[in-house]
């Protein structure tokens, strides 16, 4: 093998996280359109940065239960949660994009259960890489429409902010990020994208045991939500009239921010991915705004 071929085959899961993030925030931008329409807001004043502290504390609160949970194994009630929200979100997922479908009028409800429901179970009873990755596309895209249509530009570029800060600190300091992530890789949740190192990989047969080498690359879901959060909320609280250079700009930083990240992160040190990501989506986002000349207030 060539050594160009082995420099194509070292950067391929880079461009492959990176198609994931992007096809992310391109879904998230279709579905906000119509959650939107639906009034899906998760508040009624979306202007409001406190907005954004509500949501840190969620997190917060989430985080400090599921360590709780681990420490006492009671893992069960982390997959139950889990489950429950990939489930809830599927279920708006399909309800939005069944709203575009006028000949269902009247039955998006009943079929958003039903095909939430079992994929879901799917998910569950099938946790294959490929499984989880499509619909971790879903699920990723869903999210993201719905906070970013909750949230301004102003309340999310706060909580991007306060975010990239957490988990720099979770990571590099407290390191609770990597026992949490740790404690829970052996019950093969569908909360992360998994890029296979060969054809052969199977992630319901991953061991996770200390010490072995992995077999796929692993990106959570959060890396992909959270500077998507910027691009949905660029897209509907500032007006643009044709391309819109504050929403092109942020998903172009968030792509820049991951190459860096991924650089980092092929030397084997982990790395905090919101600082890189968020960072980016801002940068990219401003400079946007300053190319368009468009109003953030």
């Amino acid at each position: 093998m060539s050594s160009s071929e082995n420099s194509l085959k070292d950067y391929l899961p880079i461009l492959s996280m990176a198609g994931l993030i992007l096809i992310v925030q391109i879904l998230s931008l279709l579905l906000s359109t119509p959650m939107e329409t639906n009034e899906m807001q998760a508040f009624e004043d979306p202007t409001q940065v406190s907005n954004s502290i509500y949501y840190i504390v969620m997190i917060l609160t989430f985080t400090l239960f599921v360590l709780i949970a681990i420490k006492k194994n009671m893992k069960w009630v982390i997959s139950l949660l889990i489950y429950l929200a990939i489930l809830s979100t599927l279920y708006y997922v399909f309800f939005a994009l069944l709203t575009l479908i006028p000949s269902l009028a009247g039955l998006e409800n009943i079929i958003s259960i039903l095909l939430s429901t079992g994929l879901t179970l799917l998910l569950y009873k099938y946790p294959e890489w490929y499984v989880i990755d499509i619909l971790g596309v879903c699920i990723a895209a869903g999210v993201s429409a719905l906070i970013g249509i909750s949230l301004s530009v102003i309340p999310v570029v706060v909580l991007l902010i306060l975010l990239a800060v957490y988990d720099a600190i979770s990571v590099y300091k407290t390191k609770h990020m990597i026992t949490m992530a740790e404690g829970v890789m052996d019950l093969k949740l569908p909360i992360l994208f998994i890029i296979p190192k060969h054809r052969d990989y199977s992630f319901i047969k991953e061991s996770f045991k200390e010490g072995e080498t992995r077999e796929a690359f692993f990106m959570g879901l959060g890396d992909a939500v959270m500077p998507s959060l910027l691009v949905v909320s660029a897209n509907v609280f500032i007006e643009n009239g044709g391309i819109s250079y504050p929403v092109l700009g942020a998903m172009l930083g968030t792509l820049a921010g991951h190459v860096i990240l991924s650089i980092l992160v092929m030397r084997g040190k982990p790395q905090a991915g919101l600082p890189f990501l968020n960072s980016g989506a801002i940068l990219g986002f401003f400079a946007g705004v300053l190319l368009s000349g468009a109003s953030i207030l």
